[in-house]
């Protein structure tokens, strides 16, 4: 099937964007403030809100009387994966995580099969197991290379994270695959209402509930909501990050349901996949080039696998 010239412009989207989330996403680990951000695809539905007019009036009303419902279901599986592969890249280096996510191709291919009734033909299925053979040499690299720093155990406990998170997150490109297809709903509002939905759910459950639960944060919290707008507010470099990210992943999100409702999911997980040079190479780039304290160096012992 030949692929037209805006399905083309979506794939390059998608790519390059993705590619700026996952950098500026490790670069905010990476930053050291003395004395961390999900409302980001809301901006995707002052987009919709302009489109509408264009939309007919038959899915306008289908839509109003249910979205607000059903887009909770993948909002929820969006806040489950994004946290899971968000905690394990503390643990990984950023192209280790890219490479990781690739994974996300191997759950949404079985789930098609299952739950879209998607015939995988052996062409299919050899791509994953060549893919898992490779996720297998990446994961091993990484937990060598952590046992020269007494890391190991934290290694391995980030790539299940990964792993975990990108089994939910196929689950999500699943359900939005049904409901950009079958439903008829555009991706600006898909978009938009996962970002309206999550903002709230971070705002009066998830954030409120981290606070209160015992960790090592500031105040003796899990996570201290506070302290990170206060970090924020006094380096420069994360605040930039952080608006980087939030652009980044609104875009991401919107290129990769078009992607979806244009072509599948499992194309999207396949172009999601080709990011990993992009960052490994950019993230090189800047050890060598722009500022060590950031970015990774080639590691010349097990890089090879990689």
């Amino acid at each position: 099937m030949a692929l037209s010239c805006v399905q083309v412009l979506l794939m390059i989207g998608m790519l390059v964007t993705g590619s700026i989330n996952t950098l500026s996403k490790k670069a905010q680990n990476d930053c050291t403030v003395s004395g961390y951000p999900d409302k980001r695809e809301t901006i995707c539905l002052f987009g919709y809100c302009l489109h509408g007019p264009l939309i007919n009036e038959e899915n306008r009303l289908h839509q109003t009387r249910i979205i607000q419902v059903i887009i909770a279901c993948p909002t929820i599986c969006d806040l489950i994966g994004t946290s899971l592969a968000g905690i394990g890249l503390v643990y990984v280096d950023a192209s280790v995580w890219q490479m990781l996510r690739g994974s996300i191709i191997i759950f949404a291919g079985i789930l098609s099969k299952i739950f879209l009734k998607r015939n995988l033909k052996c062409m299919h299925w050899t791509g994953m197991c060549v893919t898992m053979i490779g996720l297998i040499l990446v994961g091993c690299s990484s937990i060598f290379n952590a046992e020269h720093s007494s890391s190991a155990s934290e290694t391995l406990f980030g790539i299940a994270l990964i792993l975990g998170g990108q089994l939910v997150s196929a689950s999500q490109m699943i359900i939005e695959e049904l409901f950009l297809k079958k439903r008829s709903y555009h991706p600006l509002h898909v978009v938009g209402m996962e970002g309206t939905f999550g903002f709230f759910m971070m705002s009066l459950i998830v954030l409120p509930a981290m606070y209160f639960i015992p960790g090592s944060d500031v105040n003796n919290s899990y996570e201290n909501s506070l302290d990170a707008l206060y970090q924020i507010k006094n380096e420069p470099r994360l605040l930039a990050f952080c608006l980087l990210y939030l652009l980044s992943i609104a875009f991401y999100n919107y290129f990769g349901l078009a992607v979806t409702k244009s072509l599948t999911a499992v194309h999207r997980t396949l172009i999601d996949a080709c990011r990993t040079i992009m960052v490994w190479g950019v993230d090189l780039f800047i050890y060598y080039a722009a500022d060590k304290d950031f970015g990774e160096p080639f590691d010349k012992t097990y890089g090879i696998l990689q």
